[in-house]
């Protein structure tokens, strides 16, 4: 192989190592975290849909780094411990963050447990 060609094999290793961090978005991730992320919230929100005891249809779940973040609001605590069980139970999950608040309904006193 003459020099140039090698120059050019070796110009190309430099480009391919200097653009291989390019390949993470934006917020340090990789692809695969973020596939993986989204098939956990994907999950998290099915086992929610699926709970035919409580109306958890309102709870948001947002998953960084296998960590489940849930936002929303229940009428119960005992409907905000279960959303956070589904959750836990969720394969590739790390942890749970838990921002769920309970609002009882109108006419209520105070949360029901």
């Amino acid at each position: 192989m003459g020099r140039s060609n090698v120059l050019k094999v070796v110009v190309a290793l430099l480009l391919v190592v200097a653009f291989m961090p390019g390949c993470r978005s934006m917020t340090g991730r990789s692809v695969g975290r973020v596939i993986d992320d989204k098939t956990i919230t994907a999950k998290v929100k099915t086992k929610l849909v699926e709970d035919k005891t409580s109306n958890l249809t309102r709870i948001g779940v947002t998953t960084v780094n296998g960590v489940v973040h849930l936002e929303g609001a229940v009428d119960q605590v005992n409907e905000k411990v279960r959303a956070e069980e589904f959750a836990r139970h969720v394969d590739g999950v790390t942890n749970v963050v838990n921002n769920i608040q309970v609002t009882p309904p109108s006419g209520s006193a105070s949360p029901k447990q």
